[in-house]
């Protein structure tokens, strides 16, 4: 039986461009066969680690960054509305409720949902109430992903997730990840996978929370 080829998403809550990757790669990947893995990570630990900050104290980059997210999701359909809260998540609490929802197989569900209360509600996902609404909206009691997302065994997977980002020598979000290839950046959806169509990675696709 052939392997259906596996594409892995690196994401943070928390970056813009992300937005548009979470709003379209799981349709676009599943009518080009391939298998979406959800991972996310810290890629803002990453960034202090390499002295990587895009846009803070640079306001011409961040005029231009907005400008371009809004002309890329109107080019896809995705709904923007102007400028966002940013930055959001200090404590990177949407991100570790993000990968409770990895472990547990409802991961796009939530990440969409908090980038939906980001973008279209002006909200940022990582306040608690906000955090608790967007968890109760997806029919799951929000107390308790709350706590376990703040518990020991999701931290450590978020700190494993973010060292093999580390290892594979990511430095952005999106970033898509095809065995030892990575391909970086929303504009990059399509090469990933038609590189992970292409058999050069030919394996069977990683579970949720787990190693390729």
């Amino acid at each position: 039986m052939t392997a259906v080829p596996a594409l892995e998403f690196f994401f943070f809550i928390g970056s813009t461009y992300s937005y548009l990757s979470v709003q379209r790669a799981e349709g676009v990947a599943r009518a080009a066969g391939v298998a979406l893995v959800w991972r996310p990570f810290s890629v803002r630990t990453l960034m202090r680690e390499q002295n990587n900050v895009p846009f803070a104290g640079k306001p011409v980059k961040m005029a231009y960054m907005w400008r371009d997210l809004g002309r890329r999701a109107r080019r896809f359909g995705v709904p923007f509305d102007g400028i966002a809260p940013y930055p959001i998540d200090a404590d990177e609490r949407a991100n570790r409720v993000a990968t409770l929802a990895a472990l547990q197989g409802w991961c796009p569900e939530f990440t969409r949902a908090a980038y939906r209360a980001w973008f279209v509600d002006k909200l940022d996902p990582g306040r608690p109430e906000v955090l608790a609404r967007i968890v109760e909206g997806l029919g799951r009691d929000a107390a308790r992903c709350l706590e376990a997302a703040d518990g020991d065994e999701v931290r450590a997977e978020y700190a494993r997730q973010t060292d093999r980002a580390r290892a594979l020598g990511l430095f952005g979000s999106p970033s898509f990840v095809c065995g030892d290839e990575v391909f970086w950046g929303d504009d990059r959806l399509d090469d990933a996978l038609d590189w992970a169509r292409s058999g050069a990675e030919e394996q069977p696709a990683p579970r949720p929370g787990a190693e390729p």
